[in-house]
């Protein structure tokens, strides 16, 4: 069985991740993988229109950098209108995820 990532929670989790440090979109992908324990496995087909979306909003801004391995990578950084929608959309997941909590604790 393979588990989804609900619908609008990618961008947040990569706000999640930039916020922590500046990232490219390989190191993203690696990241939310090594923190989940291995259950989000992001696609680059996903990733990448994600992190479009991502500066398209203003969310981030990125900057072409040289990677540890000296490669050339589009490096994503977390603005303040970012970590603004970054708390948004962090309480409304909680609260989403606390009122699916409570139904499936309801006994018959």
């Amino acid at each position: 069985m393979r588990d989804e990532l609900l619908p609008g929670t990618l961008d947040m989790l990569i706000l999640k991740a930039i916020s922590l440090a500046p990232m490219h979109g390989y190191a993203i992908a690696q990241h939310l993988r090594q923190v989940s324990k291995q259950v989000l496995q992001i696609e680059e087909g996903s990733l990448y229109p994600a992190l479009q979306r991502v500066l398209a909003s203003g969310w981030a801004k990125a900057e072409w950098r040289e990677t540890p391995t000296r490669r050339r990578a589009r490096y994503y950084t977390i603005t303040a209108a970012g970590r603004r929608q970054l708390g948004d959309e962090v309480a409304s997941f909680q609260r989403m995820l606390g009122a699916i909590q409570r139904v499936l604790r309801t006994q018959e």
